[in-house]
């Protein structure tokens, strides 16, 4: 029986209202608690013959403990209503694997379910950055804030390197990581779109600065290098045609061909290769300095010559 199966039949549990806890804990009260006979006469009903009533009586007879364990996460800004729904998955996923023959009871069983869906949520949610997995960092993220209230330092934004070594020992991460960590449990997200005063139509987006280049200088490079490619094409054209190829194939490259490959495709020695090159630059870089001032004539893009 998969999970999926599973969910919605349990479609007539309470639903916590974020305006209405009090009245939430009032409806699951009025689920009774089960005696251990009978969590074991259920749990063994539903694990043998899959009876979805059994679970379902198993499930909502804990609701109670899933709303104890998720007020105990309400410190970390999220609505208690999003962290009782979590939990009740949890509990679900806990009924769905209990094995009754194993001796304990669901409510032993169950909090390690129910704990580890409010925690991933919790660390899901309360950045749009990722805080981070690894089992030390969740530590540090559940731990700091009551280890900052031990030491009286609670409201501190910025930690001073004693109280952060203190903190790090304990928890075994670096200083460093105890930092960063307060740092980002102290500002929250914000939204780039929120304006700078309440009466403000300026957002904070508006306000950031631009650190790439400005339009009026990437325009210019952009004609700059359009007015040197045309000055090439122009001087290319002085060159003969092997003259020309030898100029493509060893300075306008991104791998430039060897002099070895030219003087065995053309059937002469490697030096007149290299001879026919450097008189080809020439007449080239001659022919492009005729179109321009020499103050105004751009870097040929020719990489340095290889041999």
């Amino acid at each position: 029986m998969t999970t999926t199966a599973l969910t919605p039949s349990f479609s007539a549990l309470p639903v916590p209202a974020e305006d209405g806890f009090k009245r939430y804990l009032m409806d699951i009260r009025r689920f009774p608690v089960l005696s251990a006979e009978e969590e074991l006469r259920l749990a063994r009903k539903f694990a043998e013959e899959g009876d979805i009533k059994a679970a379902h009586q198993l499930v909502t007879s804990h609701l109670r403990l899933v709303a104890k364990i998720a007020f105990g996460f309400r410190n970390y800004g999220l609505p208690v209503a999003d962290l009782i729904a979590e939990g009740n998955i949890g509990l679900m996923r806990a009924v769905k694997k209990f094995e009754p023959e194993r001796g304990f009871r669901l409510a032993t069983y169950a909090m390690w379910w129910i704990k580890a869906s409010i925690t991933e949520y919790v660390l899901q949610s309360w950045s749009l950055v990722k805080i981070g997995t690894a089992a030390a960092q969740k530590k540090l993220f559940f731990n700091l804030r009551r280890m900052k209230e031990a030491l009286g330092v609670s409201e501190m934004a910025e930690l001073e390197p004693a109280h952060a070594a203190s903190i790090a020992k304990t928890l075994d991460v670096s200083p460093a990581e105890v930092v960063t960590m307060n740092r980002r449990l102290f500002g929250r997200d914000s939204s780039l779109n929120q304006p700078v005063r309440s009466e403000s139509a300026i957002e904070r987006q508006d306000l950031l600065a631009d650190e790439g280049t400005d339009v009026e200088t990437r325009l210019a490079d952009h004609q700059e290098s359009q007015r040197g490619l045309a000055w090439l094409r122009q001087g290319l054209g002085v060159l003969d045609k092997r003259e020309r190829h030898i100029i493509e194939q060893r300075r306008l490259q991104d791998e430039p061909v060897t002099l070895e490959d030219l003087a065995a495709e053309y059937g002469i020695s490697r030096e007149r290769v290299r001879q026919i090159e450097v008189k080809a630059f020439e007449k080239l870089k001659k022919a492009v300095l005729l179109q321009a001032q020499p103050s105004q004539a751009p870097a040929l893009p020719f990489p340095p010559l290889s041999v």
